[in-house]
Parts: structure tokens; C-alpha cells; sequence
């Protein structure tokens, strides 16, 4: 800074002139410097469990996508069973109206039904290859080689005794929650430290043209708050905080709901998957043979085996799908209670 100059009299051009050189240092008070880094922490917090909940559900999707896979697979092969069985039996209609044993009704009923299998069985490996590109483009990578067949048959065993629910703490989207909490709260505390006013210190060197002197030079600035005193600030981080912290509570209560629902929903699913792949499809297909054998011998009508083949094709498809929704389901439930990763180990001041 250069003073007295250009001026008149004595202080014309630069012969009286007073050169300061200084240095200015703030000194923050209030714990401004303590309570960024809180707001950064608390930031990188919850960028981190962003972004673990963005891997959660990307492993969710791909779940879904790969039991729709595998499970439309089954439906396929379910369907060029039926349409096997539609072949034979309108082989064997048509044998018996040559035989003059059945009327020559029975013979295009059969065709009828050998014909909704073909485009039953056309269907079914266009929804096959439609979920397998899904599933190819959700992983960004051709699938190579064949689908595990067997992932849908893992069913656990009946429990006995009270069930055991899972709790919301700990999970991805209640840390996310204290998380935004934490953030409110760190918002809060630099908004506070913002109200206390900073002190400038500095030293300088000045120079007197005049006298060729040399004098040092102290400051000392504290400016004072008398419009802006930083109360509206506090306020609003304050309702922010309020804000985050009811929004904290509700999360909590509707993530301990959606898991109780899940967790019904598991066992429900799993119980209709033991039954459908049980009792009711053996069932099914005891029916279905002994309606072949007695078709083929002369006992039973076309009508009964055309009921019992379509209750075994029903059967196998509500089996398959009682599998596949278990697991779909399964896999809801373990993304509503992924754990939420340990918090990295915060950096000193």
C-alpha cells in the first residue's frame, strides 16, 4: 500500500510517500474450521451409503432378472412337454378313429390342442429369450454357457416356533437416514459457528520516503455483525434438522413395517412353493398318467385326458411360479436388510 502521493504541496509526486508492505492473518473462532469437516464428513457419509445403495439395488434387479430368466426357461421346457404330450395324444386319436373305436370329433380336438401347444411353446421361448437379453443387458455382458436350472429349487424346510424378524437397524436406508441427520446436525453447528466474528491479525513494514525511516506495523480487525448477525441461518438449519430428524422416526417405523410384510411375504411364498412342488404336482402327475393309460385302453374319454393334461401343465406352471415369486421375494427381503457399510475412520483436524 502506498500513501501520500500525487498530491500537493510537499506530497506532490512520490517524494513523501509511505510504502506499507503487510501480511493479513484470519483467525477463525467459533469452531468454523471443526464444524466444515463435520459437514464434509457427514457428506462423504452419505455418499458413501449412496453409493451402497445404488449396488444394492443394481443386486437386486439382477436377482430379479436372473430367476425370471431361469424361470421362464422352466415354462419353456413345461410348454414342449405339453405340446409332447399333445403330439401323442392326437397320434393315439387318431389311431383310434381309424380303428373305428372313437368318433372323428375326437381326433380334431386333439389337433386343436396339439396346435395351442405349438404356439404355447412359441410363446414361452420368446418371453425365454426376452428375459435372458434382459438379463444380458441389465449385466452388460453376454451370458456364457447356461443358466443354473437348479436356482429355484432351494426351498427351506418348515420352521417350528416363534418366526424372528429382522430389525430396521443397521440397514441402508435407516444409516441413510442418520446419516441426512448427521448432516442436518453438522449444518446446524456451522451455521452457530458462522455468528462469531473473526479476528485479522497482521504485521507490516513501512517505509517513509520523506525521512527514509523504517517503522513496523501491527493490525488488528474484528468487523461487527450489525445487520447480518446470522440468526436466520441458525434458524433454518435448525428446521432442516427438525425436518431430518422426523423424517429419521418415519423411515424407521416404514422400514420395520416393509420387513415384518417381507418376511410374511417369504413365508407365505414358501410355503405355497413346498405345496406346489409337492403334494399338488405329484398329485397332478399321478392323475395325468392314469388318465393316459386308461385313454390308451379304452376306459377313459378324450375329455379326462385333456382335463388331467391341462391340470398337470397348470400345476407345473403354478409350481414354477410359486418358486420364482419365493425368490423374488427372498431377494427384497435381503435388500431391505442389507447392512449398511462401517463408516470409514474420520480424518484429524
Amino acid at each position: 500500500m502506498v500513501e501520500n502521493v500525487v498530491g500537493s504541496g510537499p506530497y506532490k509526486g512520490f517524494n513523501s510517500a509511505e510504502t506499507t508492505v503487510s501480511f493479513a492473518v484470519p483467525i477463525e473462532l467459533g469452531g468454523k474450521r471443526s464444524a466444515r469437516i463435520a459437514v464434509a464428513d457427514a457428506q462423504t457419509r452419505r455418499a458413501l451409503l449412496t453409493a451402497a445403495i445404488t449396488q444394492a439395488d443394481v443386486r437386486l434387479q439382477v436377482t430379479q432378472l436372473y430367476v425370471d430368466a431361469v424361470a421362464t426357461k422352466w415354462r419353456a421346457f413345461t410348454a414342449r412337454d405339453q405340446l409332447s404330450i399333445a403330439n401323442d395324444a392326437f397320434s393315439a386319436a387318431r389311431v383310434r378313429v381309424q380303428a373305428g373305436r372313437a368318433s372323428p370329433i375326437e381326433e380334431q380336438r386333439a389337433d386343436v390342442a396339439r396346435l395351442n401347444a405349438q404356439a404355447g411353446v412359441d410363446r414361452a421361448q420368446r418371453l425365454a429369450d426376452a428375459a435372458r437379453i434382459n438379463l444380458e443387458r441389465r449385466l452388460g455382458q453376454p451370458i456364457v454357457g447356461v443358466l443354473d436350472m437348479n436356482a429355484l429349487d432351494k426351498i427351506p424346510a418348515v420352521s417350528y416356533g416363534p418366526a424372528t424378524t429382522a430389525e430396521a437397524s443397521g440397514t441402508l436406508a435407516l444409516a441413510a437416514a442418520d446419516a441426512d441427520l448427521a448432516y442436518a446436525d453438522a449444518g446446524v453447528r456451522l451455521a452457530k459457528s458462522q455468528r462469531v466474528p473473526d479476528v485479522t491479525l497482521g504485521p507490516g513494514l513501512r517505509r517513509l520516503e520523506a525521512t527514509g525511516d523504517t517503522a513496523a506495523l501491527f493490525t488488528l480487525s474484528i468487523p461487527i455483525p450489525v445487520f447480518n448477525s446470522g440468526r436466520a441461518a441458525v434458524d433454518q438449519a435448525s428446521a432442516l434438522r427438525s425436518q431430518a430428524e422426523a423424517r429419521r422416526r418415519v423411515t424407521a417405523l416404514d422400514i420395520e413395517q416393509a420387513i415384518t410384510d417381507a418376511q410374511a411375504e417369504v413365508d407365505n411364498a414358501a410355503t405355497a412353493a413346498r405345496n406346489a412342488n409337492g403334494p399338488a404336482l405329484a398329485a397332478a402327475q399321478e392323475a395325468a398318467r392314469i388318465a393316459r393309460i386308461g385313454y390308451r385302453e379304452g376306459k377313459f374319454g378324450q375329455l379326462e385326458l385333456l382335463d388331467a393334461e391341462r391340470t398337470l401343465a397348470d400345476t407345473r406352471i403354478a409350481a414354477i411360479d410359486a418358486l420364482a415369486t419365493y425368490h423374488n421375494a427372498k431377494a427384497r427381503l435381503e435388500r431391505l436388510t442389507t447392512p449398511a457399510p462401517a463408516p470409514a475412520p474420520e480424518q484429524g483436524n
